[in-house]
């Protein structure tokens, strides 16, 4: 059952972004930079890419670009969220930190964030901000983790950001009722 749901998952168009396939087909290199341009532009007009930059500017972080139309914001200082990396719109946030140094652990993590990037386009913007605040609670609460039952976090390839699939216990429900077993260790 786990399988099947998670190939119905990754045929989502844009849940992954344009890199070497889309929808089985390979992409030429002019279709990658065509779609990045695409999203950089959807980013933008839904004001999302313009958020992630005044939060990088505000973050004090050190901007330069990353390819396939992204911004990379490095060294964020903020402190929050506490991520390895975070995404707004076609920002790249790295808290304390570089795309180098998290890609030494997690080599697909531009990837990863380049799908949360096209997310953001599909939700049309600013609307991403509490569809993912309610996918984080749902997951939470059917696994103890904010990510592994999390739809965006799931499409964008949850082993690509870093993250450790925790299973479906139902481990938040049964810590706001207060089962016994249920602590955070």
């Amino acid at each position: 059952m786990f399988s099947t749901r998670t190939r119905r998952v990754q045929t989502i168009p844009w849940a992954h972004p344009p890199t070497e396939r889309h929808n089985g087909a390979m992409l030429s290199a002019s279709g990658r930079r065509w779609g990045h341009t695409v999203r950089a532009v959807l980013n933008a007009a839904n004001l999302t890419t313009v958020v992630g930059l005044l939060i990088a500017l505000a973050g004090r972080s050190q901007l330069r670009g990353g390819g396939r139309g992204l911004v990379l914001a490095e060294h964020y200082r903020l402190g929050i969220p506490r991520r390895g990396a975070f995404t707004i719109g076609n920002v790249v946030l790295f808290p304390n930190g570089s795309l180098n140094d998290l890609a030494q652990r997690y080599p697909d993590i531009l990837d990863h964030e380049g799908a949360h990037a096209w997310q953001y386009a599909a939700c049309i913007g600013l609307p991403f901000f509490p569809l993912y605040a309610i996918a984080s609670g749902w997951s939470w609460l059917r696994t103890g983790d904010a990510a592994s039952a999390n739809f965006f976090e799931r499409t964008a390839g949850l082993s690509r950001g870093g993250y450790v699939e925790q299973p479906r216990s139902n481990a938040g429900w049964k810590r706001l009722i207060g089962m016994p077993g249920q602590e955070r260790h």
